[in-house]
C-alpha cells in the first residue's frame, strides 16, 4: 500500500517511478499485481479525440460607456451572453451565422489560444447603469480577464464503433461512412486511455490534477451523460485556456455535422495497491465497444456485433463475413505523446498529484429525453391502400395503374411480396421518349428503394425524401412486404393541418 503523499515526496526527491498505461500490462505479467505495486508509482494515460461538448467561460471586462450585454458574436459565432454583464460562454460546436458548419466555436477557441484577434460584437439592452446599447471591438486573450475552459462531457471511457447499411453515404460526427458497410469508425485510445485504466474511479475524482491541453487542469467531477453502468463513463474537466497550446487543442470540422473541438487529456493513476495495479494492465483485446448501424437514424440504432479496440486498431473488422476496413477519428499517436509528456513532468518535478476530494459514482445510467408531444409516426399518414406492380407486368399496364390511381409511384414486388424495386411516372415516361415501349417493368424499375418502418417518425420520412431527392418512399415490414406508401404530398398536408392549428411541426398535441 502507498498513498499520493508518499509518491508526491518521491516526486519531490526525483526518484519516483512513472511508465504510460501501455507498458503496464506487461509489467503486471511479468511481476505480478504485488510487484508492479512496488515496481512503479504512477501509471500516465492520455486521449485526443474529438470533444464536442467543450467550451469556455470568459469575462471581457467592462466597457466605457459599460454595456449589459444581452447577445454577443466572437467573429460571428455567438457566444451565451445570459450570465452577467459582460460574462459569456462559447461552446465549441456552436456555427457560424456566417460560415455556417464550416466554422463555429471550436475555431474561435483555437484562434483565441493562437494570440489572433477576434472580433467580438455586442448588443446591450440599455439600462442606467449600462446606457450602451451596441459595440463592436477586436479581442485578444491576452486582453480578457479570465477564460476559463470547462467541457461538461469529454474522455469518455469508450465510444461506439460507426458504419452505414444504406446506400448513400453518410456524415456523421463519427466521421464519413461509406454506404453498403463500406467502412468502420470508432473513437477513443483504447488501454492508454484515461477511464479505462481507472473504470471504478479508485483514483480519479473532483480535484485530481490532469493534463488539459498541455497545461494542468482538473477533473470536476462526472461529465454529462455518465453511464457507468453500460462503459460510457465520462469526465467534466476544466483548467486556464490562457496556459493551452494548439499542439493540444485543435479546431475540426466534420463534413456535414460542423465544428468539434479536438482536446488532448491525460491523466496521472498513482498505483496504490494490487487492485488499481491491475486494472492499469487493461488491454485492447480487454475493452469491448459495438458496432452501431448508423444507417437507422433513431436513438437506438441496430448493434451488429460487439468488437475489441484490438480489432479496431488492426485496421479491419470482420462484419457478416467480410472484412470491412476501419479507421479512427482520434489520434493515438497523440494519445501516447500526451501520456509521455505527463510522465516527464512528474519526472521532472513539474507535475504533483492531487487526491480527490470526492469519488466520481461508478453507478448509474443515462436516460433519454421524456418526449411529452409524441412524435407523428408513418403509421398515423401512410396510405395503406397500395397498389403494386409485378416486375413482368408491362409498361402499358403500369401506365394506366398510375392513371387510374391518380399516382406517380408505383412498388414493384417479387412473386413473394417482397420490395424488390419501384417505378414511377417519369421512368414510364423517359422510356417511352427512347423507344422502349415494349420493355417490363423490371427493366426500367429502380431497384435500390429507399422505404420506411410504420414506426418512422415522420420527420425522418421527409429527412429521407430530401437527402435522395424523391418524392414518396414504400412502407415495409420486418419481411420486406408492401403495407403502404407515404408521399411528399401526405408531408405537405400534415405540415398544412400543423400550421393551421399552431403547433409543432410532425409533433402531436397529446
Amino acid at each position: 500500500m502507498k498513498t499520493v503523499g508518499e509518491i508526491n515526496q518521491k516526486i519531490k526527491e526525483g526518484n519516483v517511478r512513472v511508465v504510460d498505461a501501455s507498458e503496464m500490462p506487461a509489467i503486471v505479467e511479468e511481476l505480478g499485481p504485488t510487484g508492479a505495486t512496488r515496481e512503479v508509482d504512477v501509471v500516465t494515460t492520455g486521449t485526443f479525440g474529438a470533444m464536442c461538448s467543450s467550451g469556455i467561460f470568459f469575462n471581457l471586462g467592462h466597457s466605457d460607456p459599460p454595456i449589459k450585454i444581452s447577445r454577443m458574436w466572437l467573429n460571428n459565432v455567438e457566444a451565451y451572453a445570459g450570465l452577467a454583464a459582460v460574462d459569456g460562454y462559447l461552446g465549441a460546436a456552436q456555427p457560424s451565422i456566417s460560415h455556417g458548419i464550416e466554422y463555429g466555436g471550436a475555431h474561435v477557441i483555437e484562434d483565441l489560444i493562437a494570440g489572433k484577434s477576434v472580433e467580438l460584437r455586442a448588443e446591450g439592452t440599455g439600462t442606467d447603469c449600462y446606457p450602451s446599447r451596441h459595440m463592436t471591438t477586436e479581442v485578444m486573450l491576452k486582453d480578457m480577464n479570465e477564460v476559463i475552459m470547462l467541457n461538461p462531457r469529454n474522455a469518455y471511457e469508450r465510444y461506439n464503433a460507426a458504419t452505414n447499411s444504406t446506400e448513400r453515404t453518410l456524415y456523421t460526427y463519427m466521421g464519413t461512412l461509406l454506404p453498403e458497410y463500406g467502412n468502420i469508425t470508432y473513437s477513443g485510445a483504447g488501454t492508454i486511455s484515461p477511464i479505462n485504466n481507472d473504470p471504478t474511479f479508485r483514483t480519479i475524482g473532483i480535484g485530481t490534477r490532469i493534463f488539459l491541453g498541455g497545461s494542468q487542469g482538473y477533473v470536476v467531477g462526472n461529465g454529462t451523460q455518465h453511464d457507468p453502468e453500460n462503459n460510457f463513463s465520462t469526465l467534466m474537466v476544466k483548467g486556464d485556456l490562457k496556459e493551452m497550446s494548439t499542439d493540444w487543442i485543435r479546431a475540426s470540422v466534420f463534413k456535414g455535422y460542423g465544428a468539434s473541438l479536438y482536446v488532448g487529456i491525460g491523466i496521472p493513476i498513482p498505483v496504490l495497491n494490487e487492485e488499481i495495479a491491475t486494472s492499469c494492465a487493461v488491454m485492447d483485446s480487454e475493452i469491448k465497444t459495438n458496432v452501431l448501424d448508423y444507417g437507422v437514424g433513431r436513438l437506438n440504432r441496430p448493434v451488429l456485433r460487439q468488437v475489441s479496440y484490438e480489432e479496431l486498431k488492426s485496421g479491419s473488422v470482420e462484419l457478416f463475413g467480410e472484412e470491412v476496413p476501419c479507421s479512427s477519428i482520434s489520434s493515438l499517436r497523440r494519445a501516447k505523446e500526451i501520456a509521455s509528456t505527463l510522465s516527464q513532468w512528474i519526472k521532472e518535478g513539474k507535475f504533483y498529484l492531487s487526491e480527490a476530494v470526492t469519488p466520481i459514482s461508478h453507478t448509474g445510467s443515462v436516460k433519454p429525453m421524456r418526449m411529452s408531444r409524441p412524435k407523428i409516426s408513418v403509421s398515423q399518414i401512410m396510405s395503406r391502400n397500395v397498389f403494386v406492380g409485378k416486375v413482368e407486368d408491362s409498361m402499358e399496364s403500369a401506365a394506366r395503374t398510375l392513371i387510374n390511381r391518380q399516382s406517380n409511384h408505383l412498388p414493384v414486388i417479387s412473386d413473394d411480396g417482397k420490395l424488390v424495386g419501384i417505378v414511377t411516372s417519369w421512368d414510364i415516361s423517359k422510356a417511352v421518349a427512347t423507344g422502349r415501349t415494349k420493355d417490363k417493368i423490371g427493366d426500367i424499375m429502380t431497384t435500390k428503394v429507399v422505404s420506411v418502418s410504420e414506426d418512422e417518425p415522420v420527420e425522418m420520412v421527409a429527412h429521407k425524401l430530401k437527402n435522395n431527392n424523391i418524392s414518396a418512399v414504400p412502407v415495409i415490414d420486418s419481411e420486406r412486404k408492401i403495407i403502404g406508401i407515404v408521399t411528399s404530398e401526405d408531408i405537405s398536408r400534415l405540415l398544412a393541418k400543423n400550421n393551421r392549428r399552431g403547433g409543432a411541426t410532425y409533433e402531436t398535441d397529446a
